[in-house]
């Protein structure tokens, strides 16, 4: 008879430490054959494994199968709206750094810079990911993508003031197995994966992965040299884990993993014109094209990064359990973008597509240690962080074109970058260490349906660095004595912060809880290297209270889960800019100069209603309000907008599966949907509105031989070619300019597992 866990039986047996398997099915055999039920999500957002519907926070949990279905390859990919809170956007053209936003809290300006932070922490296995490159990676052999909304900064600490995003990888099994996996699509499109168990030797199991995943741009260069493609990508790397298991107490894993991320950046396209002249080469293109009207010279932004993790897993009795999680990361990330040749000015014989040549090293060590433990009324979770990151910067910004004396032809212009001066050039070291404890305490009182949690984190961190070189020449600025210092301007600050946590959480009964949840989360301060001043700014801060219910129905067939909260930003990290004539760049300014409100609403559902049909679906409401900021080039108030939230965001899917000869039919769908939105702090241009449809037809579980199985399945992104604009701003100057979604991609993939 298969075991089904409901509610308080999941806490009994986490309390009393029990291996707890998760299943889903009927309670009995004997129960009606289509009584079917919902599966179980286990997620670690505590620091412990955890039913979600136990979890007293919003939180949504995609698993393996959910990412196959809507072919999800990297975070980037979650950018279609598959969970309408979180906001995944390019960073402007480039695919290789991203920008992440949750509930209307992410970053007001470039978060692309060695001394700036993003407001949602990313975690693979524990370790936080320090910088917005490199996110754009491929992922391996994912179990599960949790997402948590609204502040983490009692147990994930720093940059966590919007969320936290925490990928789980799949784990050796210590049984010999192999799952492979290769396909083509469209723009030449091929991939190949492979997932390899070894037998478990002496205690210890191994496991490697491997992955290839290219494609060519969706949007053709003309150039006449043989240049890339626009939107293209070429992603791969392998994987190498091994757990070392002596006894049921004791267990340490070693990871290491080695990728290459490539891409071009997408095509900018000039909707209108603006009050600077156009060469009549330079065509307005106010739907999404298939070829620029200028070839250009692009490559590949090329990322590589590699990172080594060793977790320890020590059971130190039934009710006291020590962990340690130790990682060294580096990434080095070319940013190559000619992908705003559309914005450029003409003069007669003039230069123009102004080359952004961009390099970012970064290396980070990370060590955390947890102390998780339970009482008969008592479940605790105690820790330490520390966290050490270097980064260096610098970039070059040649035009790379001429036009003719009307403009109605143009030219290459040779480039050699060993001529070309640095526009700016950075370093930064950061230091970051906090303890941590949370508590929830379970009186008898109540039949232990009640349940108070609290916590706090006290972080401290430090940042020192230079600005070496801004907008081509050496920095000058004024220092505390009045004078005026021309050479590099350094950074010197630190700031200590504390995170407090408090929740109240009742089980009405056995499948509703209700709970009320007020927490803070912070995002670093630091310094902006397209500054003139490089002047330190402060950490921005969220205060956040919300309530939510969790509920499931109809014998865990039904699942229905809600969240409203109201959370109030202070110092908010605003950038603001002006261009400077002559200039390829201009500068920017970032300060504390804003304060907002957000407030929303999220509901998340599943449905089972008969045997393998189950119906999905999530939706937000999010409205935020930020004050004016005084603008320090204009010496006035500037109305501020928040980035990449949508008023209204929704997504569902409906999967179903059925017996087909000997193997079995699978079928997916979804669609998700977003209001128009904001895409620059100071310009209420807004983007289009958006509706993806994703789908996937496969037929699985084929037999061969000796328990060997294939999978043969058909997908498509944008189904329907849905085409919008996702970031559209405008310049009185420039006019209004605006990047396309992509169109649409399928292909077809055979898997093989054994």
């Amino acid at each position: 008879m298969p075991i089904q866990i409901r509610r308080r039986g999941l806490r009994a047996a986490l309390l009393a430490g029990a291996a707890v398997a998760i299943v889903a099915g009927p309670a009995c055999a004997d129960e009606a054959a289509d009584a079917t039920a919902l599966d179980e999500v286990v997620v670690t957002a505590q620091k412990r494994a955890t039913n979600v519907q136990d979890t007293p926070i919003a939180i949504s949990a995609i698993g393996d199968k959910a990412l196959e279905a809507r072919h999800v390859q990297s975070i980037e990919d979650l950018g279609d709206g598959a969970l309408p809170s979180l906001r995944v956007a390019p960073f402007f053209a480039r695919k290789s750094a991203l920008t992440i936003g949750m509930r209307g809290i992410g970053a007001l300006g470039d978060a692309n810079q060695p001394a700036r932070d993003q407001a949602v922490g990313v975690y693979i296995d524990g370790v936080y990911m320090g910088r917005a490159q490199g996110l754009g990676s491929a992922l391996y052999d994912v179990e599960r993508i949790e997402v948590l909304k609204g502040p983490q900064g009692t147990l994930f600490g720093r940059n966590t003031e919007g969320g936290a995003i925490s990928i789980v990888t799949k784990a050796p099994t210590g049984v010999f197995g192999m799952n492979t996996t290769v396909g083509v699509g469209n723009f030449g499109a091929y991939t190949a994966s492979t997932h390899i168990n070894l037998p478990e030797f002496h205690d210890v199991a191994v496991k490697i992965d491997g992955l290839v995943s290219k494609r060519d741009g969706t949007i053709k260069n003309p150039s006449t040299s043989g240049e890339e493609d626009f939107n293209s990508f070429d992603k791969r790397g392998i994987s190498l884990t091994a757990r070392w298991r002596p006894s049921d107490a004791f267990s340490a894993a070693y990871a290491f993993d080695n990728s290459y991320d490539g891409s071009t950046p997408y095509y900018v396209q000039l909707e209108s014109a603006g009050s600077l002249p156009l060469a009549p080469a330079t065509p307005l293109q106010p739907d999404r094209v298939k070829e620029a009207s200028i070839g250009v010279p692009l490559q590949l932004s090329e990322g590589f990064t590699f990172g080594h993790r060793l977790n320890l897993d020590w059971r130190l009795s039934d009710n006291l359990q020590f962990k340690s999680i130790s990682s060294y990361r580096k990434l080095k990330q070319t940013q190559y973008d000619n992908g705003a040749l559309m914005l450029s000015v003409f003069a007669p014989n003039g230069p123009f597509a102004r080359y952004s040549l961009a390099k970012v090293w970064q290396d980070q060590y990370s060590q955390e240690f947890q102390l998780i433990g339970h009482t008969s009324q008592l479940e605790y979770v105690a820790g330490a962080f520390y966290y050490e990151e270097s980064v260096n910067d610098n970039a070059q910004t040649p035009n790379t074109m001429r036009w003719n004396g009307d403009g109605t032809g143009y030219t290459t212009l040779p480039l050699d970058l060993r001529s070309v001066p640095l526009d700016r050039k950075s370093n930064v070291k950061t230091t970051s260490y906090g303890v941590f404890g949370q508590g929830t305490w379970t009186p008898e009182i109540l039949d232990d349906a009640l349940h108070l949690t609290l916590g706090g984190r006290l972080t401290h961190d430090a940042k020192k660095g230079s600005l070496d070189t801004v907008n081509g020449k050496l920095p000058s600025y004024v220092d505390p004595n009045g004078n005026v210092i021309t050479g590099v301007i350094p950074l010197d600050e630190s700031w200590s912060h504390f995170d407090p946590l408090v929740v109240l959480a009742y089980d009405v009964t056995q499948d509703v809880a209700l709970y009320g949840r007020w927490s803070t989360g912070y995002k670093a301060g630091g310094a902006n290297s397209r500054s003139l001043t490089y002047r330190a700014f402060d950490p921005e801060v969220v205060h956040m209270f919300e309530v939510g219910a969790k509920m499931e129905f109809w014998d865990r067939r039904a699942r229905l889960n809600l969240a409203a909260y109201s959370g109030e930003i202070k110092d908010a990290q605003v950038d603001f800019s002006v261009l400077i004539p002559g200039n390829n760049r201009g500068t920017l300014e970032t300060t504390n100069a804003a304060t907002g409100k957000t407030k929303g609403f999220e509901a998340d559902f599943a449905l089972a209603p008969v045997d393998g049909l189950t119906l999905t679906g999530s939706y937000a409401y999010t409205d935020v309000k930020l004050s004016e900021a005084f603008n320090p080039f204009t010496g006035a108030n500037s109305t501020i907008y928040p980035l990449y939230t949508p008023r209204n965001a929704a997504s569902v899917a409906v999967d179903y599966e059925r017996p087909f000869m000997a193997a079995t039919l699978r079928a997916h769908l979804d669609a998700n949907y977003a209001d128009e939105q904001i895409t620059s702090t100071t310009d209420p241009t807004p983007s289009d509105s958006s509706f993806i449809v994703n789908g996937r037809l496969a037929l699985t579980d084929i037999p061969l031989n000796d328990g060997t199985g294939m999978q043969v399945a058909l997908w498509s992104r944008n189904l329907t070619n849905e085409s919008y604009a996702f970031l559209r701003n405008y310049s009185s100057a420039l006019g209004t300019f605006l990047i396309y979604n992509e169109p649409r991609t399928y292909g077809v993939e055979v898997n093989v597992k054994f």
